[in-house]
């Protein structure tokens, strides 16, 4: 298994509110973390750095390798919940940060099994021979609108509401996530993003960089040129993991 991560505040704001984390938890198992923080520049990359911390440290010491899938689930959601009260109680106690908040996706990845956590619109990935399936489900108005059939999959990039999350870490005393469990297999990929990726690249496009591009290790890099060569109007950020 193999990983590779890079963020970038991107062309227009001049400070990176995303922040991600790769973890090895032991042999064979790996720990990834994307955060795309909110809340203005004093306090959105606090929110962001603080829910990657808290939760990698905190599966960090959970972490038992003969753990089954639910066990591993339970420690997933408690780490969130750990992750969340941490950001919700420092926006209450100190003035500057009130209000800050932050997306969150997760993968871990143990043997061919991928334990996908999300809260918010930074989206988790899988690539494949059969080519690429958005794993995550985005908490937000355009999700919304898109499964209350108002809104069309491909009018919600450009909808004026875009950006509106229904779920995020620290914005209230308790947040749910969404788990997901995806097989993998030899070649397999995992993509973690924040939206400032997808944003602005459809699937298609992400696919064929992942699964094309000769070199792995600088795809993150050449995402992030097609991301700013497009205006990267937000902080890009981009985890690969190769099975």
């Amino acid at each position: 298994m193999q990983s590779w991560g890079l963020t970038d505040p991107g062309n227009v704001r001049k400070q990176n509110q995303d922040a991600y984390r790769i973890e090895q938890l032991d042999w064979g198992t790996q720990l990834c973390v994307v955060c795309d923080g909110m809340g203005g520049a004093k306090s959105g990359n606090v929110a962001s750095t603080l829910a990657v911390e808290v939760f990698a440290e905190e599966v960090r010491r959970c972490w038992n390798r003969n753990m089954d899938q639910e066990k591993i689930d339970q420690m997933l959601r408690g780490a969130v919940k750990l992750a969340n009260f941490t950001v919700y109680d420092q926006s209450a106690q100190f003035p500057e940060f009130d209000g800050m908040g932050t997306t969150l996706v997760a993968a871990l990845v143990r043997g061919k099994t991928a334990t996908v956590v999300n809260v918010g619109d930074s989206r988790a990935y899988g690539i494949d021979g059969g080519g690429i399936v958005q794993i995550t489900r985005d908490h937000s108005l355009v999700q919304l609108m898109v499964d209350r059939g108002e809104l069309q999959p491909e009018a919600a990039k450009t909808y004026p509401g875009k950006n509106y999350i229904t779920r995020a870490i620290g914005t209230e005393p308790v947040v749910m996530c969404d788990i997901f469990h995806r097989d993998l297999s030899k070649g397999d990929f995992l993509l973690l993003c924040s939206d400032g990726l997808s944003n602005v690249m459809d699937d298609q496009e992400i696919l064929f960089e992942v699964a094309h591009g000769v070199n792995k290790k600088l795809c993150c890099k050449r995402l992030l040129n097609i991301a700013k060569n497009r205006g990267a109007p937000d902080n890009v950020t981009s985890v690969l993991i190769l099975i």
